[in-house]
């Protein structure tokens, strides 16, 4: 590109253009005045969506990053704007989502002086970014802007930011722009071992009861379909973490359901009497390990794994495998034999129908008259063709559609995993739909949650965005009640809610909606939301005490699940 001459506000347009970004999430202010000012003349080029609060656009730019695989942009101003992207950046940074995050800041003299509306967000964002950059001179804007693409999007995504100082906002460059291919001292990304892979082959063709577990980083690196070479040609039965959900489809004979607190009964009980586990893109997080002194102590590890702090963090490997999940998996496929381990993928069978009679009858067949969360989830699941994209809140709603929900694309659950933030699903679910126009985007939030971004209802409504929201309303937070029930002796501390109207609400941003509480009218309604070309609100009135189950105390071994109280 030739050079020219520009405003400092308007090199960060053209930037961002050159590295293909469509949409920019974000809400103006003082300090990022020109920039915005500048976004005027490109309306046409670049679809800036007005969120109602910054956590919001943090939020909505991580939905349409889980969606596209590529960086969501935000943008905010200094001071309290700044501060309020920062837990939409925590959540990316712990979930491995990319993004480009640009703030306002006073101009450079006023730096350090407590100037208004100034905060140091360069220090308050450093423990929970990738990269950060301060700008106080125009001359920075487009190489800055193209690095920090650039580690956002290669080896393990996170999120990056840059503050951009006002004066160098107003200040002029000659504008060209290079794409950053290589940072110093940055290794994205290490070349798999053949010899590692070598070695995980023997290790996996020995092996009587081998388990796979797969998580985001299969999403990540686009390995869908070697995942799913690979567990076909081996037989190896397959689980998942709650961020690998919809990497491999929910009716592949063998895939084995999900990991964790809330997850699947076969795959945690069978977790301690493996004797290889192989795992994907996941980091052992404790709310799939359990007691990690008594996890999977029967079992040799294989720990396939881009990031190499990953590597006997939580758990101690065997054989670590470190480099893209594609490319291992691809490389382990041609080196490991071809095989078949029915008698192993049986008993999980056999677990699921234990788990049947135990849990999901109840849950999606229940006798009682209140409604149960698993059956509304089963059936706005079975109302969209199972092809829905599924935007979930934090807690019990996010737990129950992960079990009854069901996907036959990836890229289809998007979801707070580690952070586990409330209020993040509805402004996801904006990213998530803008992300996908032609797809049905359902956000399933409970009635906490809901109220903590319930604003974003006016972004749904200006921008016409079909999404479908249902709101599972017990009155209650949730899962902290849940705990206080099984835990702490029904004693409910400040966990009753008080609820508003959430129809009228809804309709008050032009959104239409409807209340059920009776089982006869909710696969009615379902069909109707179904069918609304535009947003919608669903508010299903829930059991009080509907719990999740399975569960594993805290604390507890994976095989001590719960099934029941």
């Amino acid at each position: 590109m030739a050079k020219v001459k520009v405003t400092g506000s308007e090199a960060v347009i053209l930037s961002l253009l050159e590295e293909g970004v469509d949409t920019i999430f974000g809400y103006p202010g003082g300090a990022i005045m020109p920039v915005y000012d500048a976004l005027y003349d490109y309306d046409k080029k670049i679809t800036h969506i007005l969120t109602r609060h910054e956590q919001g656009a943090a939020h909505a730019a991580e939905g349409y990053a889980r969606v596209t695989g590529r960086a969501g942009v935000c943008i905010a101003t200094s001071g309290p704007g700044a501060t309020n992207l920062i837990t939409g950046i925590a959540d990316a940074m712990i979930d491995s989502v990319p993004m480009v995050c640009i703030t306002g800041q006073v101009s450079s003299p006023l730096l350090g002086t407590d100037a208004f509306q100034e905060s140091d967000v360069v220090g308050i964002s450093m423990p929970v970014t990738k990269w950060n950059y301060q700008i106080t001179s125009p001359d920075e804007i487009p190489g800055v802007i193209a690095q920090a693409f650039y580690i956002a999007q290669t080896g393990r995504p996170g999120p990056v930011l840059i503050d951009i100082t006002k004066d160098a906002q107003f200040g002029e460059l000659e504008f060209e722009y290079k794409k950053c291919t290589k940072v110093r001292s940055y290794i994205p990304e290490i070349p798999v071992d053949p010899f590692q892979v070598k070695a995980a082959a023997e290790l996996i063709d020995e092996a009587k009861k081998p388990l796979l577990l797969f998580g985001h980083g299969v999403i990540i690196a686009n390995a869908e379909d070697e995942l799913k070479a690979f567990v076909e040609k081996t037989g190896i039965p397959a689980a998942w973490t709650l961020l690998g959900l919809s990497a491999l489809p929910s009716d592949h004979p063998l895939n084995v359901g999900m990991l964790g607190m809330h997850g699947n009964y076969g795959p945690n009980i069978k977790t301690n009497e493996a004797d290889l586990i192989i795992a994907v893109g996941m980091r052992f997080d404790d709310r799939v390990t359990g007691k990690v002194s008594t996890y999977a102590k029967k079992a040799r590890i294989i720990h396939i794994e881009i990031d190499p702090a990953e590597i006997n963090k939580i758990i101690k490997t065997t054989v670590p495998v470190i480099g893209d999940a594609k490319k291992a998996l691809k490389m382990l496929t041609q080196n490991v034999k071809a095989n078949s381990h029915t008698e192993w993928v049986n008993e999980f069978r056999q677990a699921d129908q234990v788990e049947y009679e135990k849990v999901i009858e109840k849950d999606l067949h229940p006798e009682k008259p209140g409604l149960t969360m698993g059956e509304v989830v089963r059936m706005v699941s079975e109302a969209t063709g199972h092809d829905a994209i599924l935007v979930t809140d934090v807690g019990q709603q996010q737990m129950i559609a992960s079990r009854y929900f069901k996907f036959k694309r990836s890229k289809s659950n998007v979801t707070s995993g580690g952070l586990g933030t409330m209020g993040y699903a509805l402004p996801a679910s904006i990213g998530a739909q803008i992300a996908a126009p032609d797809r049905t985007v359902v956000a399933m939030i409970g009635d906490g949650g809901f109220q903590m971004t319930i604003q974003e209802l006016g972004t749904i409504a200006q921008n016409k965005l079909p999404i479908k929201i249902v709101l599972l309303n017990n009155n209650f937070l949730g899962m902290v009640r849940q705990w206080q029930q099984l835990f702490f002796e029904k004693r409910y501390s400040f966990t009753e809610l008080q609820n508003p109207d959430f129809i009228m609400i809804g309709k008050g941003f032009g959104i239409p909606g409807q209340k059920v509480d009776q089982r006869e009218n909710l696969q009615a309604a379902i069909r109707e939301m179904a069918e609304y070309p535009g947003p919608y609100l669903l508010e299903v009135v829930v059991e009080k005490e509907d719990n999740v189950f399975p569960m594993v105390p805290a604390g507890a071994s994976v095989s001590e699940i719960m099934l029941e109280p």
